[in-house]
């Protein structure tokens, strides 16, 4: 009987890695977490007691920190009985500007995924995007690479080579992209789809360049700045209509850059 007692304490007690999501206000002194976990995809815990001035776990706690957790499961959530921060991505809560990417980055993660099991190329993904947040790279070439590398791995993957109606080969000259179709279109078939967007030739090559490349390959691209915003425009376009809504964190990111270029 003893050891069924410990082994069903084994069971009720997990180890996880996480990244924190966010965070909001839960009762008088708790907190309940958004986190996603190598382990178990995205998951719901509270943490009890987290906003007591002498908590432990508080300073580990906080929105993209990537941090080892003991969870124990509790009739609905996950409570979190320990919290130890691997790395708390510093910069990203120093620079308001480096805030707002690592707050898009985290949404757009959050708005394409449930609480639906493990993912590890995910969180591989949102953990090493954060951390080159932080590094010299330039946001713009993370941003990019993150967008299409989660669009693979949420199966949303956009066709880029061939054209998604008549499914002739692209050819090198300024194109169309349909979010509704899923890729690109060649002139004589954009013309023809309501809603096409066209898309230059220069922009399509660095997408397609970061849909194939590794990010080490990535990022020895020059992105210029017209291009980058084509690129960028182009991307929200797609995930409004994928996700039926527009995301939030595109206008911080654009308040964010007129204060920090005055």
């Amino acid at each position: 009987m003893h050891l069924q007692d410990r082994s069903q304490r084994r069971q009720r007690v997990l180890r996880a890695q996480a990244i924190v999501l966010r965070h909001r206000d839960w009762g008088e002194a708790d907190r309940m977490l958004g986190l996603f976990t190598l382990e178990m995809g995205k998951v719901q815990a509270i943490a009890k007691g987290v906003r007591r001035p002498r908590s432990r776990k508080a300073g580990h706690l906080e929105p993209f920190t990537h941090v080892k957790l003991l969870l124990a499961r509790g009739r609905n959530l996950a409570i979190i009985t320990q919290a130890e921060a691997i790395d708390q991505f510093t910069p990203l809560r120093e620079d308001m500007l480096l805030t707002t990417y690592a707050s898009y980055v985290v949404e757009l993660l959050d708005r394409f995924t449930y609480e639906e099991g493990e993912n590890r190329g995910l969180f591989r993904l949102l953990r090493n995007t954060l951390a080159r947040l932080c590094s010299p790279d330039k946001p713009e070439l993370v941003l990019r690479y993150y967008e299409l590398r989660l669009l693979d791995l949420v199966g949303f993957r956009p066709q880029l080579y061939t054209c998604v109606r008549c499914e002739a080969e692209i050819q090198a000259q300024d194109q169309f992209f349909s979010a509704q179709e899923g890729g690109v279109l060649c002139p004589n078939c954009g013309a023809r789809v309501a809603g096409s967007k066209p898309v230059s030739l220069a922009a399509l090559k660095y997408l397609r360049h970061f849909q194939r490349s590794s990010y080490d390959q990535a990022t020895r691209a020059s992105l210029s700045a017209p291009i980058n915003k084509e690129m960028e425009r182009l991307m929200q376009h797609y995930f409004t209509y994928l996700l039926e809504r527009s995301l939030n964190t595109p206008e911080f990111i654009r308040r964010a850059r007129r204060e920090t270029d005055n």
